[in-house]
């Protein structure tokens, strides 16, 4: 792994908040074993091995039934390690692949039969070279028929030049980690209030409220600044939020976060069981198991 790489904590603390049942730890990965699942040679970092066996018994620590897993930059769209998590995971997980615009039909029916059913964009620059918005759009007309979504993860400065590509895809669109709103700036100002309007417009558009390690400029334990901003999505749209751990938490450079204690951030940007019920329950299995 790169020599800056934070491993995951292997010891996190027991959550004081427990998840209801059929909870879903909505964002997720796994890094190879790399022995097994060789990472991406055009990737941009090296990670340490997190794989399922790791993910699966976090996910029973921490008091989830459910995972679903997202690929990431490191595996490229060699989905092999995605799709072994999920044929060892007795159905408990779905996933969120990465495709090529060479993919063949026969290729996305194999991940559909997998458990996969959502494919991933990524526009953050430091991770991966941006693919031409045609042929994005040319892979979301693909697996629109699928009933698949399309995740997006950019940063909040690049939502002005991207907000016309999200909303004029034909899928429910995921948007990851909310944006990755600045939280030093105003929850109400104009930046936040950009995605929270775009979201109000198009009612095929969801967000992940996870992430407030990633996003706090306060730090931990409580990551305070993120709540706010957070709790705001989950309040104005309880029916399309969804949360997750995002174990092993890829590129963190100034702490690793303990997922215990992300798991009691929940309460706390979802103040009431209705609210809790909806994010970690309702609405991930309304998105990935509904058949």
């Amino acid at each position: 792994m790169d020599a800056d790489w934070i491993p995951f904590d292997p010891n996190p603390s027991k959550p004081r908040f427990r998840p209801l049942p059929g909870a879903v730890d909505a964002h997720c990965h796994v890094f190879g074993p790399a022995a097994a699942f060789p990472y991406a040679p055009e990737r941009k970092y090296t990670p340490c091995d997190a794989p399922k066996e790791k993910l699966f018994a976090l996910r029973d620590f921490l008091g989830f039934e459910r995972n679903v897993v997202v690929q990431a930059t490191c595996h490229g769209n060699d989905n092999r390690a995605l799709v072994d998590a999920l044929a060892h995971s007795d159905g408990r997980a779905r996933g969120v692949a990465s495709v090529a615009r060479t993919v063949t039909d026969a290729e996305l029916a194999a991940m559909h039969a997998a458990g996969v059913r959502g494919t991933r964009f990524n526009f953050v620059r430091r991770l991966v070279d941006f693919t031409p918005r045609e042929v994005l759009s040319e892979i979301a007309a693909r697996i629109a028929p699928l009933g698949w979504h399309v995740v997006v993860y950019f940063e909040a400065k690049d939502l002005p030049e991207l907000e016309e590509f999200f909303t004029a895809l034909p899928t429910t669109v995921v948007v990851d980690h909310m944006g990755r709103p600045d939280v030093g700036k105003p929850v109400d100002g104009p930046e936040f209030e950009r995605f929270v309007s775009m979201m109000r417009e198009h009612p095929n558009i969801w967000s992940k409220v996870s992430c407030p390690e990633r996003l706090s400029l306060a730090g931990p334990p409580g990551y305070d600044d993120v709540v706010p901003f957070a709790k705001r999505l989950v309040e104005t749209f309880p029916d399309r939020v969804l949360w997750g751990t995002d174990w092993p938490h890829p590129n963190m450079k100034s702490h690793m976060p303990d997922d215990g204690k992300l798991v009691d951030f929940v309460p706390r940007i979802a103040t009431t069981p209705e609210l809790q019920r909806r994010l970690l329950v309702d609405n991930p299995m309304r998105l990935y198991w509904k058949e």
